[in-house]
């Protein structure tokens, strides 16, 4: 038998593993057992060894019960001890600066040196949430000035209210993080910002973006280099079948958003199968398949190691749904073996 030293080293052993988890019902379960899932789900990860456990900002969706990020994530850092827990992200258009800044401080004052602050542009999707939430469609295009507000209320150098001081939140150093497709890219360059990155139409689209994120960044207070956190689904499982099964639950519910505008819980995988699709809702399903990664450990190993060497990503934030919480877990476990995960670092 091989020594453990005359293996061949894993292509993904020694990539930071990281978690986003957009609480999605699944079929039969109350919105309180989601969000208890949820933290569930990050306790069960940082024994894993993953690096980070994000949680996501969704308003009026059916189907998607995390709406208010940082009361969950303070949830999670509650239940946890070692694992960075942060948003991916809060929606800044949704939100005044300050709000944001006084909401991280209170985190960071209470779990020190564990919390990120992962930031989106997206709003409302619909008129009425808009509405509702106080803001117009255009609100993501002052996107990067409430960036720099929002972060100059923890520098102490916000210009818009210089009266008004973040309490707790001044001179503490809570990471931001610039989630991006495409264009969002240069803003995260442009204020010397690490780079969450998804959506991404092609792979050739997305190197061309992490070329010019990388050329264009100005180091800051907050990075002195460029930093690619790459956003990917993954499954993985003992045949490439069953790891396709896993990705079925999600592809069906965002089919079913597509053409009919709601989100439907989670229905485990033999439902699915049963389903009845139009031909549109057959054609979204199908897209959503491709371009996942999927497999057995060794088949997820050459796909994700090798789009991890081609993009020089610094880390990989997973987000995966699917309706079997135990073969989810099972999932990110045979992950965390491929990168030879160990105690996240809290840096």
């Amino acid at each position: 038998m091989d020594s453990p030293a005359s293996l061949p080293r894993s292509s993904l052993a020694g990539v930071p593993l990281s978690i986003l988890d957009r609480s999605r019902t699944r079929a039969g379960e109350t919105e309180a057992e989601t969000l208890r899932g949820t933290v569930l789900l990050a306790q069960q990860v940082e024994e894993l060894g993953y690096q980070r456990f994000w949680v996501s900002e969704h308003h009026s969706v059916p189907g998607v019960v995390g709406s208010a990020p940082t009361v969950l994530a303070a949830a999670v850092a509650s239940a946890t001890s070692r694992i960075r827990v942060g948003t991916g992200g809060v929606m800044l258009p949704n939100h005044r600066p300050l709000v944001v800044a006084e909401q991280f401080g209170v985190l960071e004052s209470l779990f020190p040196g564990r919390i990120d602050m992962g930031l989106g542009r997206s709003v409302g999707f619909t008129n009425g949430i808009r509405r509702a939430l106080g803001v117009e469609k255009d609100a993501a295009e002052d996107f990067s000035a409430q960036v720099q507000e929002l972060l100059g209320y923890f520098t102490g150098t916000q210009r818009n209210h210089p009266q008004v001081h973040a309490r707790p939140g001044e001179g503490l150093h809570v990471p931001p993080f610039v989630l991006a497709v495409g264009e969002g890219a240069l803003l995260a360059a442009s204020l010397g910002l690490p780079l969450v990155i998804a959506g991404v139409r092609s792979e050739a689209d997305l190197l061309s973006w992490l070329e010019r994120y990388r050329s264009a960044f100005r180091p800051s207070a907050w990075a002195d280099r460029p930093y690619v956190v790459l956003a990917a689904t993954v499954a993985v499982a003992s045949t490439t079948e069953q790891a396709r099964r896993l990705l079925l639950p999600e592809a069906w519910s965002g089919a079913y958003s597509r053409t009919r505008g709601v989100f439907p819980p989670l229905l485990p995988v033999e439902d699915v199968l049963q389903v009845e699709m139009s031909e549109k809702e057959r054609e979204f399903y199908e897209q959503s398949l491709r371009g996942q990664i999927y497999g057995t450990p060794a088949e997820v190993e050459a796909e994700l190691g090798g789009l991890v060497q081609r993009t020089a990503a610094d880390e990989v934030l997973i987000t995966t749904n699917t309706y079997d919480r135990t073969e989810l877990l099972a999932s990110y476990e045979a992950l965390a073996h491929l990168a030879a995960l160990r105690t996240p670092a809290t840096h």
